[in-house]
């Protein structure tokens, strides 16, 4: 720590020492967590791909060789590694920001390290920056870096047991993938992800800094009791209150953002009904490209709901460096 003391010159440089402080104390959740996961899955992935071969083998294999109507979906089984790859990664990124957000301003009160970091020429508006910055975007990117590697291990396992199986068409389990495309989609996701999860991220921040103790409790249980007794307010005779909207501001938006690529679901819901997409999807390639489409749509950008929440998003972390300066311990 004192190497920021002392390294640190300019607003840049402290930043980035900031940066990088953030990463010592947290690699366990932005990285670690991540690739143990992945090792796991693809370890299991492996055993259960032998357990498979074995058992075709010991089976006739004659009435699958040759069927077009399986060696015709090998072509998107690559992307959908690929793709799964980052689902997962993203499914425990969502979980390391979710908590890192939450006790990112509290730890530092809660065991002191506060007054240090007071102590030196740093800004509370520094220190509070390169933490959201972890959380909105240098976390995420990494966990699609880590998500393409595991993607790629899954299409290693997937095009070693169709060929151990001997099905024709295999070949097209790479002739016909688009890893690139799936990294410059997973990648043009970043922007999108930092600004649908402003809210919520700088909602766990605030409650962070400003929580005495259990800032659980304040970020997440508060709220939804609180939709929960309006909900039952809302079922008395005579009164009509915006449940959806109420229940759509607070979980969807205000806690759930943190999920990546939860922004779909909104743009279904207000363009197309999910019927109407599945009906559209009637290859496994189809199904790959809406969801491609959905996730990286322009269109998300002119969305008010967007714009809305990066306003409350930045409100919020606006508070919690101004809560930093006067609030110094748990």
């Amino acid at each position: 720590m004192n190497a920021i003391a002392t390294k640190a010159g300019s607003p840049a440089n402290t930043f980035l020492w900031l940066l990088k402080r953030e990463y010592w104390e947290n690699r366990g959740g932005f990285v670690w967590a991540q690739v143990i996961t992945g090792t796991i899955v693809v370890v299991l992935s492996a055993l259960m791909a032998v357990v498979g071969v074995i058992q075709l083998r010991s089976q006739d294999l004659e009435m699958h060789r040759g069927d077009t109507e399986i060696t015709g979906s090998f072509a998107a089984v690559g992307d959908v590694m690929l793709m799964l790859g980052n689902g997962i990664t993203g499914s425990v990124l969502a979980f390391v920001v979710f908590f890192y957000a939450l006790g990112s301003l509290y730890d530092d009160r809660r065991d002191r390290s506060a007054l240090f970091w007071k102590s030196l020429p740093i800004s509370d508006t520094a220190t509070v920056l390169s933490k959201a910055a972890w959380a909105l975007l240098l976390a995420p990117l990494i966990s699609v870096i880590i998500g393409m590697l595991l993607g790629v291990a899954l299409w290693m396992v997937s095009a070693a047991t169709i060929a151990a199986t001997g099905l024709e068409g295999a070949s097209s389990l790479f002739s016909e993938s688009h890893p690139f495309r799936i990294l410059g989609a997973m990648l043009a996701t970043l922007p999108i992800g930092l600004l649908w999860s402003l809210p919520a991220v700088g909602w766990l921040m605030l409650c962070s800094a400003v929580a005495r103790s259990k800032p659980f409790l304040w970020a997440v249980l508060l709220p939804l009791l609180a939709c929960l007794i309006i909900s039952v307010m809302a079922a008395l005779p005579g009164i009509h209150l915006p449940l959806g909207s109420v229940w759509y501001v607070v979980g969807y938006r205000g806690l759930l953002s943190v999920l990546p690529g939860f922004w779909v679901f909104s743009r279904l819901a207000q363009n197309e009904t999910a019927e109407t997409a599945l009906n559209a999807a009637r290859t496994p390639e189809d199904s790959l490209q809406m969801v491609l489409h959905s996730l990286t749509d322009p269109r998300i950008y002119t969305s008010l709901d967007l714009w809305i929440g990066v306003a409350v998003g930045v409100a919020f972390i606006a508070l919690a460096i101004y809560a930093r300066r006067w609030r110094d311990e748990a």
